[in-house]
């Protein structure tokens, strides 16, 4: 008895000094991602206040690093060029001598791609890490031998991404989030003032505005929900984003906002049949609530143009097998997505019940049908600039933008009468008048028509870029040279010509632009330049904004043109390649027979997103300098800190 109390008594002394000595706990495995590739993962969670220093030196001479090593037997799986990637919280904390160390706490993810010369087998090899803990620096080697999974079980391989070990909490409150981000991105405008020209003339009461905007958000959640991640899993990364840039779609939406614009103009109702009419009553306002579904599939649609980050990661999240958390993710991103719309469902019956008074009502009706004829043409200029057709140029389409806008403010002035509208109030005196807020719309209206009209000889009008066709459609400028049209580009062995400079124009002036990746490639190989790679489309209303109000500043284009080259790459142009350039897409299988949708899975490819715009940086081997991308952001000084931070990276690896 007396010798198991003492061994007790001695176990717990040397207890903590065994905690003491594995301050972090390691786990390593092998996803395959093809027959010849996989990724070897090794996580890290860290205890008693241990930071782990990262495996990304600041400088060719930086010490303070951990390190992956594969024994003698597994470095043929190192394909060249490859380097380690990492999931975690960085930090940035002072080294007391006007430095910093850049550690990880709580837990870290090293990723390290491999090459597969056989078809199943192991890894080997050892993590030298490197921590600090206080002023002390522990260190130590984890060695591990991890199994590579057979060739069959590539799709099975579990994902141990970060992303898909967050909590559903954390992933619905950043589906959340981006939802209410999405609602202030330029395509999603567009459904604002359609949602409350079509509630107008259905909710004439309180209560039943409040039960249309059930339906409404309720359909809006359900289709996004539902019809987004089935539609994701069957066809693939890229469905959703094709079906937005398609003719069919565009074209179909254009001529269903036409419709909608001139009907609130006054030139006819739309109406079901009195039969249906009748029967439909007898259902319980049936026809209200299928209008109010597919107004919902409407928004779904447009919803997804805007190609937010979000999305993209979701997305990859499917393909990767996940199924809860994208489906949280959706189902959170539509919720915030259709709150601010049920607002605007809910308000036409306020504005029912405050116009009882006169034509106010009407006068908004009209109003709302110019805009909706200014919008309808944004979705025709889509499919114009995905399939060349060259019907809509940016001076045609600012033309009828300034004639609608301007008889919109001439017809707030109470200047312009169609046949059902009444006659301005009078005063004391029976003369007619404007009311204050009425005035100060049309001097809004006729303000903004003014602005765009410098636009017809060339003026960016950077406020509305995101609305415009691209500037290359600019048949006539007044500045010369706006736009870089070269179809040759400058390198060390003389003008070399550039393919499809007949289709695309860069949107940054005098900056070394391509269309065609390899192309791009070789020349940035040729400079000794890092490549920019500049994921865009022709539908990408965020794409717009960011070249004119970021890419085309002046220091942005000024190191662009220095200190890089760039590659556009347009993800939804229509372009049929010749059969000789077809490829097979390595993600599905598909034939890739398009310029867009090469250039879509390429991206998907590389990067494991599908989101536009996405700008992300290669070296002279095509490899990623760093995997952060970077999306939509209209700072120009957050884009320069970027340019900064991979021009140091390219200059490292030299």
């Amino acid at each position: 008895m007396k010798k198991t109390l003492f061994a007790l008594l001695l176990w717990l002394a040397v207890l903590p000094a065994l905690a003491q000595q594995e301050p972090v706990q390691f786990t390593s495995s092998v996803q395959r991602t093809s027959d010849t590739s996989a990724v070897l993962i090794i996580k890290a969670l860290l205890k008693d206040s241990l930071a782990l220093f990262t495996s990304q030196p600041a400088s060719a001479d930086d010490p303070l690093i951990s390190s992956i090593v594969l024994d003698s037997s597994s470095a043929a799986m190192l394909a060249t060029g490859t380097a380690i990637t990492e999931n975690g919280q960085m930090q940035t904390l002072p080294d007391g001598s006007g430095g910093s160390y850049r550690v990880y706490k709580d837990s870290v993810e090293y990723r390290l791609p491999l090459r597969l010369n056989a078809e199943s087998g192991s890894v080997s090899g050892k993590l030298v890490w490197l921590g600090m803990q206080g002023d002390e620096f522990p260190n130590g080697e984890y060695s591990f031998t991890a199994s590579i999974p057979a060739s069959g079980d590539a799709a099975a391989a579990p994902n141990t991404s970060t992303e898909e070990e967050k909590s559903m909490w954390q992933i619905f409150l950043e589906g959340f989030l981006a939802g209410l981000g999405a609602f202030i991105m330029p395509c999603i405008y567009a459904m604002v003032p359609v949602t409350v020209s079509f509630f107008t003339k259905r909710s004439k009461t309180r209560k039943q505005g409040i039960k249309n905007a059930a339906v409404y958000t309720a359909s809006i959640i359900g289709i996004f929900t539902l019809i987004g991640f089935l539609i994701t899993v069957v066809f693939g990364k890229g469905a959703l984003n094709e079906m937005a840039s398609s003719a069919w779609f565009n074209v179909g939406v254009f001529v269903l906002f036409m419709i909608f614009g001139i009907s609130f103009l006054g030139a006819f109702e739309i109406t079901l049949p009195a039969s249906w009419s009748n029967k439909i009553d007898s259902k319980s306002g049936l026809n209200s609530y299928s209008g109010i579904f597919f107004l919902a599939l409407t928004l779904v649609i447009v919803s997804f143009s805007c190609t937010v980050p979000f999305i993209g990661a979701l997305t990859v999240l499917i393909a990767k097998g996940s199924f809860w958390a994208p489906l949280v993710g959706f189902f959170a991103f539509s919720l915030a997505l259709s709150l601010p719309f049920a607002v605007f469902t809910i308000f036409p019956s306020l504005l029912n019940n405050m116009a009882k008074s006169g034509d106010w009502l009407n006068t908004i009706k009209v109003s709302l049908g110019f805009i909706e004829l200014a919008l309808a043409l944004k979705f025709f200029s889509s499919a114009d600039l995905a399939y060349h057709w060259g019907i809509l140029d940016r001076e045609v389409y600012l033309s009828l933008w300034i004639v609608i806008f301007g008889l919109l403010g001439l017809y707030l002035l109470g200047k312009l009468k169609f046949h059902h509208d009444n006659e301005l109030p009078k005063n004391d005196y029976g003369q007619p008048y404007l009311s204050v807020t009425r005035l100060f719309f049309a001097i809004a209206s006729l303000s903004f028509t003014v602005y765009m009209i410098p636009g017809l000889w060339g003026a960016p009008l950077n406020g509305i870029s995101a609305w415009l066709p691209e500037m290359k459609t600019q048949d006539f400028k007044l500045a010369a040279g706006n736009v870089n049209s070269s179809n040759t580009a400058t390198l060390p062995t003389g003008p070399q010509p550039k393919k499809y400079t007949d289709l695309l124009e860069s949107e940054i002036p005098g900056v070394n632009s391509f269309f065609d990746y390899d192309e791009a490639l070789a020349a940035a190989k040729a400079l000794n330049k890092p490549l920019m790679i500049d994921f865009t489309g022709h539908s990408c209303a965020n794409c717009r904004k960011m070249e004119r109000e970021v890419l085309n500043n002046p220091e942005v284009m000024q190191r662009l043109q220095n200190d890089f080259v760039v590659v556009s790459l347009y993800v939804d142009d229509k372009f049929q390649l010749p059969e000789n350039e077809w490829t097979t897409s390595k993600l599905d299988g598909k034939v890739l027979k398009r310029l867009g949708e090469k250039n879509l899975d390429f991206e998907v490819a590389l990067t494991n997103n599908n989101a536009q715009p996405y700008y992300v940086f290669v070296d002279t081997n095509g490899k990623l300098l760093t995997t952060e991308g970077y999306g939509y952001n209209p700072s120009i000084p957050g884009f320069l800190a970027h340019l900064d931070k991979v021009k140091k990276l390219f200059s490292d690896k030299k």
